[in-house]
């Protein structure tokens, strides 16, 4: 059983700090929602990093919307519901694909600067896009430029305080609300942050795997403290690989973006062959799962670990242009992308699952809420359309701002005492522990995966359950407390889920089964596992 807390609770015991809004996290969800709360509220913006280290940092490809005048949210929404694989909330799709806009004139307002072709926004085309609707940055650096705009706004807004290097251990809650969050201090010094309304802007999950294309941040920190607070978590099976990260010795899993594809990158296996049409008629531009299990299987049959990414038969200076970032990084070891052909393989990406919030970005605690890749909005079902996801941030980010407006008065912060039953006193690493969760992972809950290899994965999860236990004092030692809790939910939801859609593939129930499983998969720390039905 995962404990309430992961540490003593002695509220009348800390210093407090009273913030009107407190926003976890500065990736593009977190800091455009502390500029949108800053008109009307002060903010408090903590980061366990630094205001530049996320996620959306890390972002190449673009952000989806609307803006070309061949295009329409009429075909926005039909992509997202196709790639969502008949588990996407039309209500949630429809307010993305009519707001997202709106999202991204805002941003534009905020100082970011999106590439212009003619004196008009510059769009690309992505996988399973059927219109050009991508708008990016310095050719593939559009989540570093959007971060860039919207931190320097930040650090300079009188209404937004910004705390880098902090912690969140829990969100401090009673009776189903949340009043604030238990913080870490870079001393080590603990500090109860009283607030009106919490907002999770945490990330994903990355570092549930060994390879991946997220930072070392991306420890799932925010599903498992609306878990324990008593949030309900949804599609914790649905978990997004990207079919092309760089697969080099000496280089970290770079992603080779989408975006690459979608300008007319083939794939060939390692004996030179195309291979995507023996396995969906969109080729190189099928939707991310199915290029992913391609991938795998064409590395399976040729005895591999890499597939080539191709895109020597454009002109090197357009490659240059278009895709700086990429080409400067493969340069740095010795791959060119206009002459060399990029080994590449999948790697962990996105976590489609999360916290499940309503149309508002508002969790089943109350004052909680959840934005960006921690969130469950029901806008990406069991497969997030490419660039739908800084779309997603600013859209519901918007909507979040407007519900706090809405909030009654905190009342009064009830006294709450928590002192944990110590047992466990192992002195294993939790770097060690880290590196065998990855495996147990990538062995069992990867791309593949079927009943045996998942009880197998999950009993040995378990085992790892006497940790929260211990007395956890490092922030180390939190993050893995937090994976191995998002871990042990997604490994459930994947053995429950018998068929296979979108991100969860099943090898022993290969096909779709809308008859018995066109519902979502919901846990509560309270209420133990829940189903929820499609419409």
């Amino acid at each position: 059983m995962i404990p309430r807390y992961l540490t003593d609770i002695h509220l009348e015991q800390w210093p407090s700090y009273e913030a009107e809004v407190l926003v976890v996290g500065a990736g593009i969800a977190g800091l455009f929602t502390a500029i949108k709360a800053a008109e009307n509220r002060k903010v408090l913006l903590i980061t366990k990093k630094t205001i530049m280290e996320s996620n959306t940092r890390y972002a190449q490809g673009g952000i989806a919307a609307v803006i070309s005048k061949n295009d329409s949210p009429a075909y926005h929404r039909q992509d997202t519901l196709i790639a969502g694989a008949g588990l996407c909330d039309p209500e949630a799709v429809d307010v993305l694909v009519h707001e997202g806009p709106e999202g991204v004139r805002d941003l534009i307002h905020m100082g970011a600067q999106f590439d212009q072709e003619n004196g008009e926004l510059a769009l690309t085309r992505e996988g399973a896009h059927s219109q050009r609707r991508i708008l990016h940055a310095n050719g593939d650096a559009t989540g570093f430029e959007i971060v860039r705009a919207l931190s320097e706004k930040a650090m300079k807004h009188p209404n937004i305080e910004v705390w880098d290097d902090h912690f969140v251990i829990d969100l401090i809650s009673e009776d189903g609300e949340c009043y604030g969050a238990l913080i870490q201090k870079p001393d080590g010094k603990q500090l109860f942050v009283r607030a009106q309304a919490t907002v999770l802007c945490t990330g994903g999950t990355g570092q549930l795997y060994r390879y991946t294309t997220n930072p070392v941040i991306a420890t799932g920190d925010g599903i498992a403290l609306a878990y324990r607070a008593g949030a309900l978590i949804r599609d914790m099976e649905f978990i997004q690989f990207h079919p092309t990260a760089l697969v080099y010795p000496g280089a970290p899993r770079f992603l080779i973006s989408e975006a690459v594809r979608g300008e007319g990158a083939v794939l060939r296996n390692i004996h030179g062959e195309r291979f995507m049409q023996n396995y969906h008629p969109q080729l190189e531009l099928a939707p991310r799962d199915v290029v992913a299990r391609a991938i795998v299987r064409e590395m399976e049959k040729t005895n591999s670990t890499f597939v080539f990414i191709d895109f020597t038969h454009e002109a090197a200076d357009k490659v240059k242009q278009r895709f700086p970032t990429i080409y400067e990084f493969c340069i740095s070891y010795g791959l060119d992308l206009a002459s060399d052909w990029i080994p590449v393989a999948p790697a962990a990406h996105y976590m489609m699952g999360g916290v499940k919030t309503g149309l508002m970005g508002e969790t089943s605690v109350k004052r909680l809420f959840a934005c960006g890749e921690v969130s469950s909005t029901g806008v990406h079902g069991a497969n997030r359309l490419a660039s739908n996801s800084l779309s997603e941030a600013v859209v519901f980010g918007r909507r979040i701002v407007q519900e706090i407006l809405s909030l009654p008065p905190l009342p009064s912060t009830p006294v709450i005492s928590y002192t944990k039953n110590v047992k466990d006193t192992s002195t294993q690493p939790f770097i060690e522990k880290r590196l065998k969760l990855q495996k147990i992972m990538l062995r069992y809950v990867g791309l593949s995966r079927n009943a045996k290899g998942l009880e197998k994965g999950y009993e040995e999860l378990l085992r790892q359950l006497p940790i929260f236990d211990s007395c956890l004092t490092k922030r180390e030692e939190y993050e893995f407390a937090n994976l191995l809790t998002c871990a042990l939910l997604a490994a459930k939801a994947s053995l429950i889920r018998e068929e296979s859609r979108g991100g969860h593939y099943r090898e022993d129930f290969p096909k779709k089964d809308d008859l018995l499983w066109r519902k979502h998969i919901v846990f509560s720390r309270k209420d133990g596992i829940l189903e929820e039905w499609m419409n």
